[in-house]
């Protein structure tokens, strides 16, 4: 009998991968004219909002050299600077989208590196990219108050807005024979480009400027009060709240009960200590100012306090002209439990401890029995439930 030989196994055969194809981009508007307009814009925004936001960092965060110099007013300072902060970083996002729309097809040339000023290029629009992405997106969940990180918001955001600027210089300084050349109807690299996408670039920039538009109206009411029947996207209404203004940080939040009138001390600490209960603070000259709360996260709305100026608490401790004060808050933790103000706030008529709201006694919300109020000055220094102040 003859014997077959074995067969050997037949070898593996993979499946194919068929080649990856790359995208094809057959829109005619992914061009420099269009990327220079959009460009202009969202390089104003992201100027405007950096201006605005490092104004609001050292109000709320002074170093000891400049603490004493803020100014106080005008007292509707802070306000007005903190609305356009928070306006132009959520006006800026549609533009940053439709700018990103506008260059994404740059991400596909090939080859990827060209040389190293081109990787060195790619790599200065990858930081600009990430840079204007967080400090956006981060500032816009700050305003519903909602941080799923593991950072502290305030410093990191700060940090990284001086990074997105330096990213914007550099990048119009490296684009800037590019953005020359399309900068206007008129600019030699604009009359090259095909006349008939004229109208279809037009209608593109049509579109997102009503985008910045829409976006602006429905939350720019939260501070500009004029504009708050359109606050439909905000996270926060003017009108909404105790007493018919917002609060961020209620008392239950804080850990402050409602304490009874005579359980209740101020202690004032200086060179003639004292305590007064609130019927003896109530008892004293009794002053009535309309000032903004404006709070960080873009809201703000006036109201009429009534209390005792925080300079005639000072000046009956024995303060000095130019002495600085020290406010503790009966809340037992947070970041702004303490609260320090320079002279010239101290010492502005404005600047009041306040036990009445719009003529009604403090809810426990507003910081009963007694608040800090004072002009120009972010939400988060207007120090509720007072229980001491020092002079320093």
């Amino acid at each position: 009998m003859k014997l077959r030989p074995p067969r050997l196994p037949r070898p593996l055969r993979l499946p194919r991968i068929p080649a990856p194809v790359l995208p094809s981009f057959s829109g005619r508007l992914h061009d420099a004219r269009t990327a220079t307009s959009i460009g202009r814009w969202l390089g104003g925004a992201i100027a405007l909002c950096f201006v605005t936001g490092v104004l609001s960092h050292y109000l709320q965060h002074p170093p000891d050299w400049l603490a004493d110099e803020l100014p106080s007013r005008p007292s509707w300072g802070y306000r007005v600077t903190q609305g356009l902060h928070v306006a132009s970083g959520i006006g800026a996002i549609p533009l940053l989208l439709a700018k990103l729309w506008t260059v994404y097809p740059r991400l596909f040339v090939r080859p990827p590196l060209r040389s190293v000023r081109h990787a060195l290029e790619r790599l200065s629009v990858a930081v600009l990219v990430a840079a204007a992405v967080f400090e956006l997106f981060t500032g816009l969940l700050n305003t519903v108050q909602w941080y799923p990180w593991p950072f502290s918001f305030v410093p990191v955001h700060f940090a990284v807005g001086w990074l997105l600027l330096g990213a914007v210089v550099l990048h119009v300084a490296v684009k800037y024979p590019e953005i020359r050349q399309h900068w206007g109807r008129r600019s030699p690299g604009t009359l090259e480009l095909p006349a008939v996408d004229g109208p279809d670039r037009r209608s593109l920039l049509t579109g997102v400027a009503a985008a910045v538009g829409a976006v602006t109206l429905t939350t720019a009411g939260q501070s500009l009060t004029p504009l708050k029947r359109f606050d439909l996207l905000a996270p926060r209404h003017p009108d909404h709240g105790p007493q018919g203004l917002p609060v961020n940080r209620t008392a239950a939040a804080a850990g402050v009960s409602r304490l009874s009138a005579r359980d209740w001390r101020l202690t004032v600490l200086g060179r003639n200590s004292y305590e007064l209960t609130l019927d003896e603070l109530g008892a004293l000259p009794q002053y009535t100012v309309n000032l903004p709360i404006a709070c960080v996260e873009g809201w703000s709305k006036s109201a009429k306090w009534t209390g005792v100026r925080v300079g005639d608490l000072l000046e009956r401790a024995g303060a000095w002209p130019d002495a600085a004060v020290r406010v503790v808050s009966l809340e037992r933790r947070g970041a702004y439990r303490v609260m320090e103000m320079g002279s010239g706030y101290a010492r502005d008529p404005l600047t009041l401890l306040a036990l009445c709201l719009n003529g009604q006694e403090l809810s426990p919300d507003h910081g009963y029995p007694a608040r800090i109020i004072a002009p120009n000055r972010p939400g988060v220094l207007q120090t509720k439930w007072v229980a001491r102040m020092e002079v320093i």
